[in-house]
C-alpha cells in the first residue's frame, strides 16, 4: 500500500476539501463504486497526492486541467508518473474538459482500464460501440 509522510497526508486532507469541479463530479461517480471498484480521493503516495486511487488494481487517476500544460508542470507530472510506475502503479490522466463533457464515458473508461480491458492508460474517449471499431 502506498502511503506518504505526515506532510503529504496533511496536504491530501486539505486537497480533499478544495477539489476542483471536475474532481468533485468524478468523485461523485467513483464513490458509488462503479463496477464494484473502490476508489480513494486525494490519496497520499510518497511525496504526492493522487486525485483518485484504486488500490485493488494499483491505478491512479489524475484529472488534468489547463495548468498541467503550463510552466514546469509537464516535467513535474512526468517525474511523478515515473515514480508511481516504479511503485507498480499505473497512471490514467483524464483531461478536466473531458470529465465536464463526457462524465459517463470517462467512468466507463476508468473501470475498463482498471480491469485491464484496455491496455492503454491514455484517454481518447470511450470505446466505440461493438462492430464500429
Amino acid at each position: 500500500m502506498l502511503h506518504g509522510p505526515k506532510r503529504t497526508q496533511k496536504r491530501a486532507a486539505k486537497l480533499r476539501r478544495e477539489m476542483s469541479l471536475p474532481e468533485v463530479l468524478l468523485w461523485q461517480q467513483l464513490r458509488t463504486r462503479p463496477g464494484g471498484l473502490r476508489f480513494r480521493h486525494q490519496h497520499p503516495a510518497g511525496g504526492y497526492s493522487l486525485d483518485f486511487f484504486c488500490a485493488r488494481y494499483k491505478l491512479a487517476i489524475e484529472v488534468d486541467g489547463e495548468a498541467h500544460d503550463r510552466g514546469n508542470q509537464p516535467e513535474h507530472d512526468a517525474a511523478r508518473d515515473a515514480w508511481l510506475r516504479s511503485q507498480g502503479v499505473r497512471v490514467l490522466r483524464i483531461p478536466a474538459a473531458e470529465v465536464l463533457s463526457n462524465l459517463d464515458g470517462v467512468v466507463l473508461h476508468i473501470t475498463n482500464v482498471a480491469r485491464g480491458e484496455y491496455p492503454s492508460t491514455g484517454f481518447a474517449g470511450p470505446p466505440p460501440p461493438p462492430g464500429e471499431d
